[in-house]
């Protein structure tokens, strides 16, 4: 109705209106102005349904837009969240095993030389040692070993009357403190196999044995025993 009083097609000296329940009305117009209205009414429509597909669709496009824009941002989120997190898992991780590391290298017992023991000839080895550097004091008998050779393996758990000062060499060291030498006696024949420096194998003197140091929760020294001799005082290593 509007529309129509915009295109003056309704003058009011030959037309007469009645408004209606829902903002309707009810018009009244002579037989020669109705091939024009009906012209404007149609003219009217049509270009209302354009203008609300065109809005439709606009507002759609707008929608598409803004759910793709957030997908977007949320996969940027979720990645930034996967990279921070896997970042400060590797630093983490990192960080572990370097005190891991740095704890097998400090909780570790060095060696300087091996010879045949000199009280028990034949059947211990006499080793002069030290902590590594960064150890802290390590109870003795947190220390074991082990010697592996054709005969099977001997091990055992060190005893306080096994280590000495180097200073003294009295036996019956409970701590070893570090930064200090020690005296060690390790025995070749413990645990159920001979792998003593006067060892033999099928009728032959062993040649040669591995050893096998283990500091508790600390790391573990490995020595190769090349034995070219049980006499006492003899270097292994």
């Amino acid at each position: 109705y509007e529309y129509l009083m915009m295109q003056d097609l309704l003058p009011s000296n030959k037309t007469s209106t009645k408004h209606l329940q829902d903002d309707d009305y009810e018009v009244t117009v002579p037989a020669y102005l109705l091939d024009e209205i009906l012209a404007a009414v149609s003219e009217y429509q049509s270009t209302e349904i354009a203008e609300k597909s065109d809005s439709d669709f606009a507002f759609g496009k707008s929608k598409t837009t803004v759910a793709v824009a957030a997908a977007g941002i949320l996969v940027a989120a979720v990645a930034a969240a996967v990279i921070i997190q896997t970042a400060e898992q590797l630093q983490q991780n990192a960080q572990k095993t370097g005190e891991d590391t740095a704890d097998n290298m400090a909780g570790k017992v060095m060696i300087n030389s091996i010879y045949v023991d000199t009280n028990a000839a034949g059947e211990d080895y006499l080793l002069y040692v030290r902590l590594a550097p960064g150890s802290e004091a390590t109870t003795t008998t947190t220390i074991s070993y082990q010697v592996f050779c054709p005969n099977g393996v001997a091990e055992g758990v060190l005893l306080a009357n096994d280590v000495a000062p180097m200073t003294t060499g009295t036996f019956g060291v409970a701590t070893m403190a570090p930064s200090t030498g020690f005296i060690m006696t390790i025995d070749g024949n413990e645990g159920g196999a001979d792998c003593s420096p006067d060892a033999q194998s099928g009728g032959n003197p062993i040649a040669s044995a591995q050893l096998f140091i283990h500091v508790g929760k600390g790391g573990t020294t490995y020595e190769t025993l090349t034995i070219d001799s049980s006499d006492a005082g003899s270097r292994i290593v």
